[in-house]
């Protein structure tokens, strides 16, 4: 069965430039359910896979107020269920108060995060001005998933068998006023706990949460920051929570005039507050590292009297000024996802709880990003980490790398020429017992043959290529960020 279940029009222009919105980012207003019966399928969908494969990503609808940044799309889902050696797809918009309102328009309404000021109504994220487009992250959580994007959202609910939205939890005007649920939340598999932070440009510029497996809000406390950060992710282990405090900041004097230039402080340390996993603002102890910027942690676990965070570091983050732009805003954007110019590497930060100390090492010279892990060890010792690798365009992922931090070995796959893949996840095999027992999930899109897949790898020999390769209905943009949901947790947590 293929079914085209709806068509929203697309109103950019054509005669828009913006690399952001062209090639392998260009839009699609075409939402879809399928069956493999209906969809072609290279070699054989495991017997044995069973949860629901999503990704998340911005999908722009209309022709951009302003300078448009890819993280200003309107998100769009795209789900893969899996179970019995056959698999069902569907792609949603994700109908956001500021989509809706959009789709009633027949235009924009709201600028995107480069340009704040062109706004003239309320708006979501950290600076309040923009549309809250959901298109960054997506995780499941008590029996629904929820969509945001990096700049704090309202809690966005959707069906997980349907893509369909839902209602918000009753919590969700709680955390509204201090800008919402940012990207990556970390959900504790064993407990069915969900940990959160989120910022804004008023004191004390973070919260931090904690929903128990029902999804109702068990936690939430201030915590007091010197000033205005962009932090993008959280850390958690059986115990704690790591929060961010990085250097790559607005400059303090020039926000004083009302301009808001994103700088990195490279003489200012970055600092990591390590809080135990119900605590306080009291309860964080601050350790200071290396000054940098992350975008994505690995993953995080308790050793001794020490906590230890892994993931992708750079010391030369880059990033356009928000505000009014010149003809320069578009090379900018391409600096800041040249990941050869940032040079993001796997990084390790040991916080020691007794002395106060912070131990730091590379893990790897090679530059990779979207670090991701099997979901039954968020949080625990494990041993393999998935990380994109690169190409030269901006969000070109060419391949794939499994590193051993075991045996510092590692394996790779790259996706071939004119193809890019995305964030992958780990499903496991029914009764499996080890940590790579199953199989590596991701999107990939094919240029010269202008079509997308869904590619399937075995997760202990990526190196061999697909089991199984299904062809999607359409070619769809590069996407942002994916989960995982075993088929045991669809309708909701465990515990």
């Amino acid at each position: 069965m293929l079914k085209l279940e709806n068509e929203i029009k697309i109103t950019i222009h054509e005669d828009n430039t913006n690399p952001f919105l062209l090639d392998h980012f260009q839009s699609i207003g075409k939402e879809y359910t399928a069956t493999t019966d209906s969809l072609e399928v290279i070699g054989e969908i495991p017997k044995d896979l069973h949860g629901i494969f999503m990704r998340n990503g911005h999908n722009q609808v209309h022709e951009p107020i302003g300078v448009y940044h890819t993280f200003d799309g309107d998100g769009m889902i795209h789900a893969i269920h899996f179970e019995d050696g056959k698999a069902e797809y569907r792609n949603r918009f994700v109908r956001t108060t500021g989509f809706l309102a959009e789709q009633a328009a027949g235009r924009s309404l709201w600028p995107g995060m480069l340009e704040p000021h062109l706004g003239n109504r309320r708006g979501w994220g950290s600076i309040g001005a923009m549309k809250d487009n959901a298109g960054t992250d997506v995780i499941c959580h008590a029996g629904k998933l929820i969509a945001s994007m990096s700049q704090c959202s309202e809690l966005n609910r959707l069906d997980p068998r349907t893509l369909e939205m839902t209602e918000p939890d009753h919590w969700n005007l709680t955390i509204a006023e201090h800008g919402g649920i940012c990207s990556h939340y970390k959900v504790d598999n064993d407990t069915g706990e969900l940990m959160f932070f989120n910022f804004s440009e008023r004191p004390p510029y973070m919260h931090y949460g904690v929903l128990d497996s029902n999804s109702n809000l068990k936690h939430y406390v201030p915590i007091e920051l010197p000033g205005i950060r962009w932090p993008h992710d959280i850390g958690v282990t059986k115990n704690y929570s790591i929060l961010h405090d990085l250097p790559f900041i607005f400059d303090p004097e020039l926000l004083a005039k009302g301009e808001r230039k994103v700088t990195f402080f490279n003489e200012m340390p970055a600092r990591f507050g390590v809080i135990p996993r119900h605590g306080t603002n009291d309860d964080v102890k601050w350790f200071e590292a290396t000054p940098c910027f992350i975008l994505h942690l690995s993953n995080c676990y308790e050793k001794g009297d020490c906590v230890v965070m892994e993931g992708c570091i750079t010391t030369n983050p880059r990033k356009p000024a928000v505000g009014k732009q010149d003809d320069r805003a578009i090379d900018k954007m391409m600096n800041q996802f040249d990941k050869g110019a940032t040079q993001y590497r796997m990084h390790r930060w040991t916080f020691n709880l007794k002395t106060g100390k912070t131990h730091e090492e590379y893990l790897d010279d090679e530059v990779t990003e979207f670090p991701t892990v099997n979901n039954e060890y968020v949080g625990k010792p494990y041993r393999y980490s998935y990380n994109a690798l690169f190409g030269d365009k901006p969000y070109w992922m060419r391949g794939l790398k499994k590193y051993d931090l075991l045996t510092n070995s590692h394996q790779r796959y790259e996706y071939g020429e004119g193809r890019t893949g995305g964030e992958v996840q780990v499903g496991l095999r029914k009764g499996a017992v080890e940590e790579d027992d199953g199989y590596v999930i991701t999107i990939v899109t094919d240029m010269i043959e202008n079509r997308s897949e869904c590619v399937i790898l075995d997760a202990k020999d990526i190196s061999q290529g697909p089991v199984a390769r299904i062809i999607l209905p359409e070619r769809v943009p590069i996407g942002n960020h994916t989960c995982w949901i075993e088929g045991d947790r669809i309708d909701g947590e465990r515990v």
